[in-house]
């Protein structure tokens, strides 16, 4: 029985599919502007510590104004209409509630948000991918162990490279690499808030009539969101981070299994079952012919002859060994698809990807020399930007998570392009978060066969 289906025979039966929505930014209207025509999904509340940006959110997408006047979470329920609050922890603890969407996009409130959903017996899906490349691998097995579903969001990227991966492999086929397209330069490794407009193309009236937050599109633009996501992949799927982080080759559609193969057969990867970007930009800034910028892809390799001659009958795209064939997707709609992630963990009991490992770590580098007594601004600022690399790697030089660069001191200098540890800062802050990434890591350590 398909989700659609099976959502119907629920609704009919008087049970809808309740929801509870933290954060109504970009991600969250999305989400906001599907979940209206969806029969048998009810949005129980709308939780943002703007009350007001909420409701503009939601007029924005098309919600009529008395389907969002519920005056508390009692009366949505009984109504069907919805709640808008700035009490996130009163939806975790709405016994009705089937679902939290985590979409705030902050990863130290997502990380609290994700616990509190999971201590009030709520499936978890997990928009705020910052938090789970962070904490995914712990509150996952929170959330295991007490039945629940912590899910990847379906429309992000890491859920549907996920969800190629497992293609692959339930093929039969030898998994090569996983990844993204995305618009990347070197140069825009530097960007910062106040330049990053201009890496986009747009005009100041443009950017005036969105939704438009500069650090969140400049985290896009440095690489910082592809580190954190491509790590997400990694510890969802056991692929690995390139051991010096993600290397963006330009590679358009026809070149994907030519370029995301081991070198030892002619690629550009330093072996097979690694996690990469494929960029739409030439160094020099000239656009690559049939990019996948949107997508998202895999490659693979025949396991004999007989499936390699069927690679080339069936017009796969191959590399000219024939032996290394891709498959991708070309564009990903965010939160217009979130919903198949709520209905396949409610309905199905089953996550649209979920981490599984700490594998893959994106850890805070720095955008240029630091000195002493500067704070750190995370993701997309003007001080970092994060690079995905092994988790252990990560762990055997003490690095500071993109995650925890929030707000922080330093008390050393940190030279451009060089990983900040934790030794490197003052943390005085979200100590509780950091509490659980240092539980997560000493579990990984425990894990590890080399571990003591």
């Amino acid at each position: 029985m398909n989700l659609y289906t099976m959502l119907a025979a629920r609704a009919a039966a008087g049970r809808p599919v309740r929801v509870g929505l933290i954060g109504a930014g970009k991600f969250g209207s999305m989400i906001l502007s599907q979940a209206r025509h969806i029969d048998g999904m009810h949005v129980v509340g709308v939780a943002d510590l703007d009350v007001g940006k909420a409701r503009a959110s939601l007029a924005r997408v098309g919600w009529e104004a008395d389907r969002y006047s519920a005056k508390n979470l009692g009366e949505a329920v009984k109504t069907g209409k919805t709640c808008v609050l700035d009490d996130a922890s009163a939806l975790s603890a709405c016994d009705e509630i089937d679902c939290i969407i985590e979409a705030t996009g902050h990863p130290i409130a997502g990380v609290r948000h994700a616990l509190a959903a999971i201590d009030g017996n709520k499936h978890v899906v997990m928009v705020n991918v910052e938090a789970d490349a962070m904490c995914g691998p712990l509150l996952a097995a929170r959330a295991k162990a007490k039945n629940l579903v912590y899910s990847m969001a379906y429309g992000d990227q890491p859920a549907i490279i996920c969800e190629l991966v497992d293609w692959a492999r339930s093929c039969g086929f030898e998994l090569t690499s996983a990844g993204k397209g995305m618009n990347f330069e070197p140069r825009y490794r530097y960007s910062t808030p106040d330049t990053v407009w201009g890496f986009f193309g747009w005009t100041a009236e443009e950017v005036a009539k969105g939704d438009f937050n500069p650090k969140m599109y400049n985290s896009f633009t440095d690489g910082t969101k592809a580190a954190i996501e491509m790590a997400a992949v990694a510890n969802g799927t056991g692929l690995d981070c390139p051991d010096d982080g993600l290397a963006f080759p330009p590679t358009g559609l026809h070149d994907l299994a030519k370029v995301f193969r081991p070198a030892a057969d002619g690629g550009r990867l330093a072996r097979s079952g690694l996690v990469d970007i494929a960029a739409s930009q030439e160094p020099d800034g000239r656009e690559v012919f049939n990019n996948i910028r949107y997508g998202v892809f895999v490659t693979f390799k025949a396991p004999n002859e007989y499936a390699k001659a069927c690679f080339k009958q069936y017009g796969l795209l191959v590399d000219p060994s024939g032996w290394y064939g891709s498959m991708w997707r070309p564009f990903h709609m965010i939160g217009l698809e979130t919903s198949i992630s709520v209905l396949s963990a409610v309905l199905r009991g089953e996550p649209t990807g979920t981490s599984k490992e700490f594998r893959g770590d994106a850890v805070a580098t720095a955008k240029r020399d630091l000195k002493p007594g500067e704070l750190l601004d995370g993701e997309g600022g003007f001080t970092v930007w994060a690079n995905a690399i092994p988790a252990s790697k990560s762990m055997a030089v003490g690095a500071l998570p993109i995650g925890l660069a929030h707000n922080v001191k330093l008390k050393r200098p940190v030279a451009k392009d060089s990983i900040v540890r934790f030794e490197d800062v003052v943390m005085e802050r979200d100590l509780d978060v950091v509490a659980l990434r240092q539980q997560m890591e000493r579990a990984a350590l425990g894990q590890m066969p080399n571990a003591a």
